[in-house]
């Protein structure tokens, strides 16, 4: 009996020069998706209510998809729990959080270059996105 493979994963599909670093930067540069992964990087496994709470500007429509990206990508691992409405949770996953480091480096560099000892999550919020 043959063995099924899933297809590998190559992040070269997120760049139209085939470029690995250039994918890599595509996919968390994203519209709202670095917001999205520092959000989970902080708030660990989050419901999609939770997220959008905390991103008031961003449409339903455009979460949504962000989420779906990202979890095809298999950067995020989506859990849904079986009751009315449907819980859906989003958590990293193992390739996910081979990003922590790098979220809190490109962080701990967007405050030095601002000025200012402020993260991320305090400065969206203080422009109410």
């Amino acid at each position: 009996m043959a063995v099924k493979k899933s297809p590998r994963f190559d992040i070269r599909n997120y760049s139209d020069i085939r470029c690995p670093m250039d994918g890599l930067l595509t996919l968390i540069s994203g519209p709202w998706t670095t917001y999205i992964l520092w959000l989970i990087r902080n708030g660990g496994e989050m419901r999609f209510g939770e997220i959008k709470k905390q991103m008031p500007k961003i449409s339903s429509k455009v979460l949504t998809e962000r989420l779906r990206m990202l979890e095809s990508a298999g950067v995020l691992k989506r859990r849904q729990e079986d009751t009315i409405p449907p819980k859906v949770y989003y958590k990293f996953s193992n390739r996910g959080e081979e990003l922590e480091e790098l979220l809190d480096k490109i962080n701990e560099l967007a405050q030095a270059w601002s000025g200012s000892r402020k993260s991320l999550d305090i400065c969206m919020k203080e422009k109410k996105l």
